[in-house]
């Protein structure tokens, strides 16, 4: 294999991964907060917020994730929302924030089901015994229940923003100049059909076990701290 290529090609291997980070840093954002939302709202004991964080998450998770990225990357502007045309590291900003909004819906679903098991994973005399001690239910869900139902669950949302991560390269279909959408410029201009992909595997496989990592030292930091 000759990897010669890499001495002429390497930034955009290096601005692809940048934009994929990017993404998965909002998506992350987005997802978790809009996830922990849907969890509650599945959660109550209001029936018009369960059958809507219901129904959501059926569909989300019941639909492949490129339909749902077309669906918002036309829909946004068939319904006229419009983002001010900028460019963000070699790629249009109405794209990129299709490609997160698209993402963090997805995600949020998947998000909503683990935090959900979280939440009911924690004993519920502590909600009772907070909630005899004056706290309201949302006081009571902040401060004692979410910690420790986020702590409960912290593994398998690592499994999930590794996900992310990976599923990011679903949106060079829509432009986005990320590590996948590089590397098939990368291979058009170099007639070279394999040895960039090793490459953009090496740096998907860097990203991804970073952030194991991290979730790791995390979850031991957490253990020790009972």
């Amino acid at each position: 294999m000759d990897f010669s290529f890499l001495k002429n090609y390497y930034m955009f291997f290096l601005e692809g991964a940048k934009i994929t980070l990017l993404l998965a840093i909002l998506t992350i954002f987005f997802g978790v907060i809009f996830g922990i939302l849907l969890a509650l709202m599945r959660i109550s004991h209001n029936p018009i917020l369960k059958t809507i964080s219901a129904a959501y998450i059926e569909f989300i998770r019941g639909t492949p994730i490129m339909v749902q990225l077309f669906i918002v990357y036309y829909g946004l502007s068939f319904i006229g929302i419009t983002f001010p045309d900028i460019n963000v590291l070699g790629s249009s900003f109405p794209d990129l924030m299709a490609g997160v909004t698209a993402l963090s819906i997805n995600s949020a679903a998947y998000v909503a089901e683990i935090v959900r098991a979280g939440i009911q994973a924690v004993d519920k005399g502590q909600m009772e015994a907070s909630r005899s001690l004056g706290l309201t239910y949302f006081m009571s869900m902040k401060s004692i229940i979410l910690p420790q139902a986020i702590k409960n669950v912290l593994p398998a949302l690592g499994n999930e923003f590794i996900a992310i991560i990976k599923e990011s390269s679903i949106v060079s279909i829509i432009g986005i100049h990320e590590l996948m959408y590089n590397t098939d410029m990368v291979r058009g201009n170099t007639f070279k059909p394999f040895e960039p992909l090793i490459v953009t595997a090496g740096i998907y496989f860097i990203i991804t076990f970073s952030l194991s990592t991290i979730v790791r030292t995390l979850e031991r930091r957490l253990k020790t701290s009972d």
